[in-house]
């Protein structure tokens, strides 16, 4: 029966790939040639690690995740009939390891003979670090280009509580622990000021080192004008930081005259006034996401990637990254037959201690019986890093944040303030430390004891799952511990990680782990699955949306 149905579904899929290829032959109907087609991606916050549904009634298709877009420009380097790609900022990526694999998809794109141009209304540091890998960076004659530079701020609110008569009660193992220290210090900690000022230097010293790589400009030339900015749009193009000012409709212009001469085909579109674009999300989803045809008698190999997002809970919490949910999920890959590999991608600071390590260890099951590759996003420490070592490969941007192998836990002590606002408690406790976690009193020395007992035991079986997990002495794993965090770079020198690479490094080394050859087709399943519908088929929404022609003005 269980066979039966999966040739069912086979033959389903092929089905729904009749039909996409249809319509997507109507993406490439008014152009016809080869090479003349011209993707239009938009870039900007609203880029997710997760696959995100855009509503019933929405007349757009939904933001591509980030691996999806980074595997729409793998396929458009390869395509044939693209031409190039334009590039919409419409704010900064989400974050710095973001920006990184990025501006790697547009690097590959011009080595593979496509040409990239970039436009925005206004720049920030992090889009601009991804524009200025492209053949030609455009802005509005009235934006500005806001590269500042990196400032990093921490609030401290011991200052409050002492005033509201609250006091927290910490405790921490690892000296550089210091995620409770705005709750007990007013300033850094000296080992907090370096740790973060090193940090904050690598990703300073990779955007001058970027922008004066893709603009031609020397990195001295570059700091300085880090330094005078902000800058407008016509003194950033004088810098030779932008190469014109351009309204939409010109950068249109520009796009005909550069690429539709000597193409009847082109300059006789549809729309005669526009040159022809292609949005990303509808090349991704009726050409880029594209497996073949389906063997109908055995499935192709698949490939589950799934995101770790956000903070590490118990239970089975709606937000974050729930325990339940999650070992669920991993347990239901391990068992799937149809699954070959999976990929985790951690964007994670950590979390509650208990769930890390009941997570750690379904990953853990779960790599004995398949390749589990780890990809880390902006952040993975503390019970984010701990995930990640239970995989057999780890991969992590020059810039993300790792480490932090260190335990911190506490609570407030409210006594004060009750004083003051005139509350009054009477306890009736049976057991010595009843009232252990209460917050109308601090910790006895024997309680601060025997919490820190504790927490050092999380420390050691912390630092045994990183030995174990990354191959690394115990000396090893002490001189990254201590609640120290590390930029990707460094990290892999001390063992922590295997590679630098993103979500496309990680599918390459996940082919390998199948011996797959190269061009092999597979399927590949992002999770958590947030279906348009519900009730329907998957396939369902991948034909909501037809593709769409767009016109450089956007609106």
């Amino acid at each position: 029966m269980r066979s039966l149905r999966g040739v069912g579904r086979r033959l389903g899929a092929n089905g729904v790939r009749v039909i996409k290829r249809a319509r997507a032959r109507s993406l490439y109907g008014a152009v016809g040639t080869e090479g003349n087609t011209w993707l239009l991606v938009r870039l900007g916050a609203q880029l997710s690690e997760r696959r995100v549904s855009a509503g019933l009634g929405s007349s757009e298709p939904p933001p591509l995740a980030l691996v999806d877009l980074l595997r729409t420009f793998e396929v458009a380097g390869a395509d044939s009939r693209v031409a190039g790609v334009l590039l919409r900022f419409e704010g900064g990526p989400p974050g710095v390891a973001a920006a990184e694999p990025l501006r790697r998809a547009v690097e590959s794109l011009r080595a593979a003979g496509k040409t990239v141009w970039a436009w925005s209304e206004g720049y920030d540091a992090l889009s601009y670090y991804v524009a200025s890998a492209a053949d030609r960076v455009d802005v509005a004659p009235t934006g500005s280009l806001q590269l500042l530079g990196l400032r990093s701020q921490q609030p401290f609110f011991k200052g409050l509580l002492d005033k509201l008569g609250v006091r927290a009660e910490v405790v921490r193992i690892g000296s550089n622990k210091a995620a409770a220290d705005p709750l007990v210090r007013r300033a850094m900690a000296e080992p907090q000021r370096e740790q973060v000022t090193a940090y904050q230097s690598e990703v300073f010293e990779e955007l001058v080192r970027a922008i004066a790589s893709g603009r031609g400009l020397s990195e001295e030339s570059v700091r300085g004008l880090i330094d005078e900015g902000p800058h407008g749009a016509e003194a950033a193009c004088r810098a030779g930081l932008f190469d014109a000012l351009r309204y939409p409709d010109e950068v249109d212009a520009s796009l005909r005259e550069a690429f539709g001469q000597g193409s009847g085909d082109v300059a006789e579109a549809a729309d005669a006034d526009a040159f022809p674009l292609v949005e990303g999300g509808a090349y991704f989803g009726w050409v880029a996401s594209d497996a073949g045809w389906r063997p109908v008698l055995h499935e192709l190999p698949r490939v589950a990637y799934v995101v770790v997002e956000g903070a590490i809970r118990k239970g089975r919490s709606a937000r974050g990254v729930s325990s339940q949910r999650y070992s669920e999920l991993f347990r239901k890959l391990k068992d799937d037959e149809q699954v070959s590999g999976v990929i985790v991608r951690i964007a994670s600071p950590g979390g509650d201690a208990v769930a890390s390590d009941l997570l750690h260890r379904e990953i853990e099951r779960l790599s004995r019986r398949k390749p589990v590759v780890v990809s880390m996003a902006d952040v993975a420490a503390s019970g984010g890093y701990y995930l990640a070592v239970a995989g057999d490969h780890i991969l992590a941007e020059k810039t993300t944040l790792t480490g932090s192998i260190g335990v911190v836990g506490g609570k407030l002590d409210l006594s004060g303030l009750y004083a003051r606002l005139g509350i009054d408690f009477e306890s009736i406790e049976r057991g010595e430390r009843a009232g252990l976690y209460s917050e109308t009193r601090g910790f006895t020395p024997a309680e601060r004891q025997a919490l820190r007992a504790e927490m050092q035991t999380l420390y050691e079986a912390f630092k045994e799952r990183v030995a174990a997990g990354r191959s690394l002495s115990e000396r090893d794993v002490e001189r990254a511990a201590q609640g120290r965090v590390w930029s990707g770079a460094r990290a892999r020198g001390l063992g922590l990680v295997d590679d630098l690479g993103g979500p496309l490094e990680a599918l390459a080394k996940m082919r390998a782990r199948l011996a797959l050859a190269p061009g092999a087709r597979y399927l590949l399943d992002v999770y958590p699955q947030r279906r348009l519908f519900p009730l329907a088929p998957e396939w369902f929404s991948s034909l909501v949306w037809g593709p769409r022609r767009a016109n450089v003005d956007w609106d």
